[in-house]
Formats: structure tokens, C-alpha cells, sequence
């Protein structure tokens, strides 16, 4: 997974990268907030950002503002790391939309759990965006034979929209995802062996 930081201190941006490198995660690296927010702007873009509150440019809690305001079917998950921890930073932070907060100076072992489970959330989060849309697709599917249909009470044929009229599983498989396996229901199979007693009895 690629995973945004944004950080302006170059010796901490520096720190981030050698970990999240380490860790096994691609790392894109921006020096301010405007960078970091361009960067977002591209249409392949990280998903999982490490962002510092205070940076020139945008800060952290105005980026992750606006990432929540953005209508996106992938979602973000947001880490901002800052010097002022507190707890009214923390909540602050937390409050912008922010999924996660970490203090300065920070410990690697809990940054680096911190960070996994961001990027366990991401999948989570990514998978069950692809499930609704499936899900979606399906409805969207269905509703194609919702409505008044017209039918022939004698053939059965349906009549479409440009008033042609077709049989009825070639109409339903043109406006589904369903398939026909014919058969014989026991009525008609008693009808049909009725049928050929009756040949079968007459004269030729």
C-alpha cells in the first residue's frame, strides 16, 4: 500500500520514510500542506497519509477536512502526528475527521502498529465499498423488470418499449441475468402424452 506523508522537518520526514520502507509500505513524501493536498488531488493517489499538524501551507487537520468532504468510493484513513500532545490536540485532531492521532517524539513499534491497522481499515473499508457497488449493480439489475409489463393473455409474448413483442424467456434474459433450463410442468407433459395416445390411436 502507498501511504502519504507529509511532514516539513526534513529529519522526520527522513525518520517516516526509513520506517514505513522497512515495514513494506510504498511511501510518497511531500514537504508542506499545498504538496500534500496536490498530491491528493491526482487521480492515483495514497489512501493511508501520515500528516503533521503544523506545516506550512495547509495543515494537517484542514487536509483531513477536506478529504472528508471529498465524495470518494475509496475512503481515507488519516494518522496526524504533532509535537503538541495534549489531550485538546488529540480531540482537536480527532474532531477535523482524523482516524488516528500520535504524538511527538513517537515510538516506533507503536507507530508502526498504528499504521497497520490503518492499513487494515483501508482493506476493510475498500472491500465493503466493491461489495455496495456489487450490490448496487445487482439492484440496478432487478429494478430493469420492475413496472407494468405488458403480456399476451393468450401467447405470452411480451411487448418491449418500441412495441415489438417477443417470447417471454428471451425477454427476460435480454433484461436480467437469469437463464432457462426448460422443461415440462406435470400438466403439460400429461397433455402433450394425451396428444400422442390420441395420434397413435388414429387411423391412418
Amino acid at each position: 500500500m502507498n501511504v502519504l506523508i507529509a511532514e516539513d522537518y526534513a529529519p522526520t520526514r527522513l525518520l517516516l520514510e526509513a520506517l514505513l520502507d522497512t515495514w513494506g509500505y510504498t511511501v510518497t513524501s511531500a514537504r508542506d500542506g499545498d504538496e500534500a493536498w496536490n498530491i491528493l488531488c491526482e487521480p492515483e493517489h495514497p489512501h493511508l497519509v501520515i500528516l503533521d499538524w503544523m506545516m506550512p501551507g495547509i495543515e494537517g487537520p484542514e487536509i483531513v477536512r477536506r478529504l472528508q468532504e471529498r465524495t470518494s468510493q475509496k475512503p481515507y484513513y488519516a494518522i496526524i502526528i504533532t509535537s503538541r500532545n495534549n489531550r485538546g490536540s488529540a480531540a482537536h485532531a480527532l474532531d477535523s475527521g482524523a482516524d488516528d492521532f500520535v504524538g511527538k517524539p513517537f515510538d516506533n513499534d507503536e507507530l508502526r502498529a498504528r499504521v497497520a491497522v490503518g492499513y487494515r481499515m483501508n482493506c476493510l473499508q475498500t472491500a465493503l465499498s466493491e461489495h455496495i457497488q456489487e450490490l448496487t449493480q445487482v439492484l440496478n439489475r432487478v429494478k430493469q423488470l420492475e413496472g407494468v409489463i405488458p403480456i399476451c393473455m393468450y401467447c405470452k409474448k411480451i411487448r418491449d418499449d418500441q412495441n415489438s413483442w417477443h417470447q417471454l424467456e428471451k425477454y427476460i434474459s435480454e433484461h436480467s441475468e437469469a437463464h432457462f433450463n426448460h422443461g415440462a410442468c406435470p400438466l403439460c407433459a400429461e397433455e402433450q402424452m394425451e396428444i400422442i395416445r390420441s395420434m397413435k390411436q388414429t387411423p391412418r
